[in-house]
């Protein structure tokens, strides 16, 4: 008899304790959810740019010319990204936020780079850029309006003067 007293006594107070657990943690998770919980900050609506890299005299897509983007949005610089084209001479890039500023600047091999800023505004935007052959400096001196590079592509050095050897005597 005395057992059985005792042992509902401590299933109703083990009761209570856990109850009162509950309760007291149910109420500090609310607490702590509105003070110090993770700050949610959705992510930005990016957009989808699709930058098509044709050759200037041709109209062929340029396959591995490096497409690279630096962005800017509110007057902070968001980063540089690069991205090579396919074979279709495309490249894609889809995590550039909506309203950023986007420089767009292509380089290939045996062409000029080319550069141009674009404005996104929509989540689907599609840039088509023709590369040219490199054309001669602008000079004051000399009209030089369409003239091609008399400097071929690659790594130009001055010829080297070869100094005969001195007889010996």
């Amino acid at each position: 008899m005395l057992l059985r007293s005792l042992r509902t006594r401590f299933t109703s107070l083990s009761l209570s304790a856990a109850a009162l657990g509950l309760i007291v943690s149910a109420t500090s998770l609310s607490a702590q959810d509105i003070e110090h919980g993770r700050k949610y900050k959705p992510m930005p609506a990016t957009a989808k740019i699709t930058v098509t890299v044709l050759k200037g005299f041709n109209q062929k897509p340029l396959m591995n010319a490096a497409v690279i983007f630096h962005a800017t949005r509110d007057g902070r610089n968001d980063g540089n990204l690069e991205v090579k084209t396919d074979e279709e001479g495309r490249a894609v890039i889809d995590v550039i936020e909506i309203g950023s500023k986007v420089n767009v600047q292509v380089i290939a091999n045996g062409f000029a780079t080319s550069a141009q800023e674009i404005s996104v505004d929509s989540p689907v935007q599609d840039l088509t850029v023709k590369l040219l052959r490199p054309r001669a400096q602008i000079s004051n001196y000399q009209d030089t309006d369409g003239q091609a590079s008399q400097v071929k592509p690659g790594v130009q050095e001055p010829p080297k003067a070869v100094v005969p050897p001195k007889p010996q005597p």
